[in-house]
């Protein structure tokens, strides 16, 4: 298993949080979780189903009475919070902090990050014992996430950290790329076809139709698949089968 920090909830009220926590966990790729006095229990068949497939996550977490113990052998604690509790701490956003915890990771230092109940989030006693604050920007007007969602958030950013960064690709569908040569021959049907409309003016404003036309479809990556759909619908305009 890769090195990854430790998600440590605290405080969680409800159940299916927290089985919804343990699938938001397992879709970044960390899987150990850490548990301080939950109110509700953790392998309920509610939390079980709200895991959705991750309740190993569930089965393997750790439970705790109080915050100090849960992060007692980390060495290095992020807490999630919108709010900074009035309390001198660096403020790292998801990306940032990701960043930084994916460094120390290679280093060997043990992190954590923790989140608070679903209610009213870390307490002052929770933050203080945290090396630094984890803020995400939202909507001011609207800026409350809900718990699995707030994990969900911070553990995408962490998890970029682990893969290559995916490149855009087109995808073909069975299909190729049409040549230069097939579009061109097709843009030249497509100009015979206006010259029979009877409504293809000749001269300047011809010219730069011709212009504008050829520019919308050699701008773009335009399959073969596409040019013969584009050729059954002029023919089909045009009265031709």
């Amino acid at each position: 298993m890769q090195e990854q920090p430790v998600v440590i909830l605290v405080n969680p009220q409800l159940a299916e949080n927290i089985g919804m926590s343990a699938r938001a966990m397992m879709n970044c790729g960390l899987y150990e979780l850490r548990l301080v006095a939950p109110r509700e229990d953790h392998l309920s068949p509610k939390a079980i189903s709200a895991s959705s497939n991750a309740e190993e996550i569930l089965y393997n977490a750790k439970v705790f009475k109080t915050t100090s113990e849960a992060i007692a052998d980390l060495q290095q604690v992020y807490a999630s919070t919108a709010r900074h509790r009035d309390q001198i701490k660096a403020v790292y956003n998801a990306d940032s902090a990701a960043a930084e915890i994916n460094i120390f990771l290679r280093q060997g230092t043990k992190c954590g990050i923790m989140f608070g109940c679903e209610r009213t989030g870390l307490r002052n006693e929770d933050v203080c014992l945290a090396n630094a604050i984890i803020n995400i920007p939202l909507n001011p007007r609207h800026s409350s996430l809900n718990l699995s969602q707030a994990v969900l958030l911070v553990g995408y950013e962490f998890y970029k950290t682990q893969i290559e960064k995916p490149v855009t690709r087109l995808e073909m569908n069975g299909t190729e790329l049409a040549s230069k040569e097939k579009i061109i021959k097709f843009l030249e049907h497509l100009e015979e076809m206006l010259a029979e409309c009877g409504n293809y003016k000749i001269g300047e404003k011809r010219e730069k139709m011709v212009i504008n036309l050829r520019n919308i479809f050699t701008r773009n990556q335009m399959t073969e698949q596409e040019l013969n759909t584009l050729y059954g619908a002029i023919n089909y305009i045009s009265g031709k089968k």
